[in-house]
């Protein structure tokens, strides 16, 4: 694992030793977040690699007692999700190119927009979870280059059971995101 990557996952431990609620992790996680994505010349080649239809998700480091991992979003142009939420909270940072976020939420007999979506930039960081809101479909904001985020998660995201939404009807449907790759770089 690179020295920024390594800085960033003992920040993360910290936060979790140290904070014993959520806002507070959130907080500290964010703070170490900015620091990783505030330069764009750490990330190996082979995690920032996009494919031809799809958005990819690279498993950079899984904490070993599975209270959090660190994946890079790889946003090919016109790539985008599902809506879909995590069930646990995430911090995402924004390395390199640009993401839309269109935030939902489910209300009586389905779901509707929160508002206008959020558009990050590089070294912009922002926060998802159950509490603060974590129903949303990302997408590169770019149409003529791929796109890549960061993002931090209070658990195993690729191997957790999630939700993605009908944007119609707001009908849940379980699915597991995985990886695109097998090793982290730890």
């Amino acid at each position: 694992m690179n020295e920024r990557l390594s800085t960033f996952t003992l920040a993360v431990d910290d936060a979790l030793r140290e904070e014993s609620d959520e806002g507070g992790v959130l907080t500290k996680v964010k703070s170490a977040m900015a620091a990783l994505v505030a330069r764009d010349d750490w990330l190996p080649d082979e995690f920032a690699q996009p494919h031809p239809v799809h958005y990819q998700q690279y498993l950079l480091y899984l904490d070993p007692q599975d209270r959090y991992s660190v994946v890079s979003f790889v946003w090919g142009p016109g790539q985008f999700t599902p809506i879909h939420d995590h069930t646990i909270w995430g911090v995402i940072g924004m390395l390199r190119g640009s993401e839309r976020s269109e935030g939902f939420r489910l209300v009586e007999g389905g779901i509707e927009s929160t508002g206008a979506p959020d558009l990050l930039m590089p070294s912009d960081v922002a926060a998802v979870s159950p509490r603060i809101g974590d129903i949303h479909r990302v997408s590169n904001a770019l149409n003529d280059r791929t796109s890549i985020s960061i993002h931090a998660y209070g658990g195993n995201i690729g191997s957790r059971v999630r939700h993605v939404f009908d944007e119609k009807t707001g009908a849940p449907k379980l699915f597991r995101s995985g990886y695109a790759n097998r090793t982290s770089t730890s």
